[in-house]
C-alpha cells in the first residue's frame, strides 16, 4: 500500500444516511443525520441533548491547508499522514480536561473512530476568539510597522518579536461576513473589540451582554488549562483560537460550549521550550509549514495579501509539494499528539473502510 494510499483526502463521500447536501470545509466534512437517525441515537445512547436535537457526523480529513489553500504533495499525496487522527486526538485530549475542570462542554457527543465526531447542532457565536500569550505572526507584523492598539487595547512600546506579553490578551475576530454592524467592516475575519460585542451582542449572535464575560471567562480558562499542560511537556502555548455555539440540554438548559476544535497545531501555535529559551523558535504547529512556504515561494505577497487570492489559489492548484516537506509536517502533528496524550497515535492503513464498518455495524448509519 502506498503512502498516498494510507491519507484520508476526499471525506464528503462516504455512504452515511442523510437527506441534506454534505457540507465540506477545509479539513472536516459534515453529515447531517436524518430526523430518524438523530432521535434514535440519541435514545439509544442517551446523549445528553433535547430529544430532537439535530445530529451530525463530522469526519475530519488529513487535507492541509495554510493562507486559506489546500496543499498537495508529490506521488498523489493529497493529505498529510496522521494528520486528521493527531488534530482530533489533541482536541478530545483538551475537551476532556475542560470537562473535569468545569468548565464548559463541547458540541461534540461521541468519538466512534479516530477520524470521526458525532455532534450536536449548536447556534454558533460568530466570534472567533483569539488568545495570545506572546507576540508574533500578524501581530507583530502590525506592531513592527508602528500599530500599537489591537481590538481596542494598547500595547506598550519596547516590545521584541516573539517576546511574552504583560498579560494574557484577548483579540476577537469576527467570523464570516456580518452586514449591518457600525463600525464593523463588512469582511470576514475582521479585528473587533469588546465595546463592539457590548453594543451588538445580539448581531454576533450572543445571548446577553454577560455571556461577552462568560465566552472570555471560558477562553482564558479553557487557555490555560492548555497552557499548564503543554507546560509540562516543555511547550510553550503561544496564542490560540477558539470558538462557541449555544446547545440546549435534555433538560430544557441553554449553555455556551467549546466547538469546532481547540488547542491544535492548526488553531495554534505551540513553540519548543527548550529551544525558546535559547532564543530559537522551533515550531510544533502548522506556522512551521506557513514559513516554509514563504521562504520557498519568490512572492510571499501572494501569499499574505487578501487581494491576491486567483494567484494564490494557482500556486497551491500547480505546486505539488516534496514528499519531504508533508512528511517534516506528519512528524509535528504526530509529534506533538503523541506527546498530549502520551502514548503512541494508532495510525489506519485504511480509514475510510473502518468508518464505513463502524458507522453501519454500531450505529446503523449506513445501508
Amino acid at each position: 500500500m502506498s503512502l498516498a494510499d494510507k491519507v484520508l483526502a476526499v471525506n464528503n463521500d462516504l455512504p452515511i444516511r442523510t437527506d441534506k447536501p454534505v457540507h465540506s470545509g477545509k479539513v472536516r466534512s459534515v453529515y447531517w443525520l436524518t430526523e430518524a437517525d438523530s432521535q434514535r441515537l440519541i435514545k439509544e445512547k442517551g446523549y445528553n441533548v433535547a430529544p430532537d436535537a439535530p445530529l451530525a457526523i463530522m469526519v475530519i480529513s488529513d487535507r492541509i491547508s495554510a493562507f486559506d489553500c489546500i496543499w498537495h504533495g508529490e506521488g498523489g499525496l493529497n493529505g498529510v499522514p496522521g494528520k486528521g487522527a493527531a488534530l482530533n486526538t489533541i482536541s478530545n485530549q483538551w475537551f476532556k480536561l475542560f470537562r473535569e475542570n468545569g468548565l464548559a462542554d463541547s458540541h461534540i457527543l461521541d468519538i466512534p473512530h479516530p477520524f470521526v465526531w458525532i455532534v450536536q447542532k449548536a447556534k454558533p457565536v460568530m466570534v472567533e476568539a483569539i488568545c495570545r500569550q506572546y507576540i508574533t505572526g500578524s501581530m507583530w507584523r502590525a506592531y513592527s510597522k508602528g500599530e500599537r492598539e489591537f481590538c481596542g487595547i494598547t500595547l506598550p512600546e519596547g516590545l521584541q518579536k516573539d517576546q511574552k506579553l504583560p498579560e494574557l490578551l484577548i483579540t476577537p475576530s469576527t467570523k464570516g461576513i456580518l452586514r449591518g454592524i457600525p463600525g464593523v467592516p463588512e469582511a470576514d475575519d475582521v479585528n473587533i473589540t469588546r465595546q463592539n460585542l457590548e453594543d451588538n451582542f445580539e448581531a454576533f449572535n450572543l445571548r446577553s451582554k454577560d455571556d461577552i464575560a462568560q465566552y472570555e471567562k471560558l477562553l482564558k480558562e479553557g487557555f490555560n488549562v492548555i497552557s499548564n499542560e503543554l507546560a509540562k511537556l516543555d511547550q510553550i502555548f503561544v496564542d490560540t483560537k477558539f470558538e462557541f455555539g449555544y446547545v440546549t440540554d435534555a433538560a430544557g438548559n441553554e449553555k455556551l460550549i467549546y466547538m469546532d476544535e481547540v488547542g491544535t497545531p492548526d488553531s495554534s501555535r505551540i513553540w519548543d521550550g527548550a529551544a525558546y529559551r535559547e532564543g530559537k523558535i522551533v515550531e510544533n504547529s502548522k506556522e512551521g509549514f506557513r514559513q516554509w512556504l514563504l521562504t520557498n515561494f519568490p512572492d510571499p505577497d501572494i501569499l499574505l495579501n487578501k487581494e491576491r487570492m486567483p494567484e494564490r489559489e494557482a500556486l497551491a492548484r500547480d505546486n505539488a509539494l516534496p514528499e519531504e516537506v508533508m512528511m517534516d509536517i506528519s512528524r509535528t502533528y504526530v509529534g506533538i499528539a503523541e506527546k498530549v496524550i502520551g502514548v503512541p497515535l494508532s495510525l489506519s492503513d485504511n480509514p475510510k473502510q473502518e468508518i464505513i464498518t463502524i458507522l453501519r455495524d454500531q450505529y446503523g448509519l449506513i445501508d
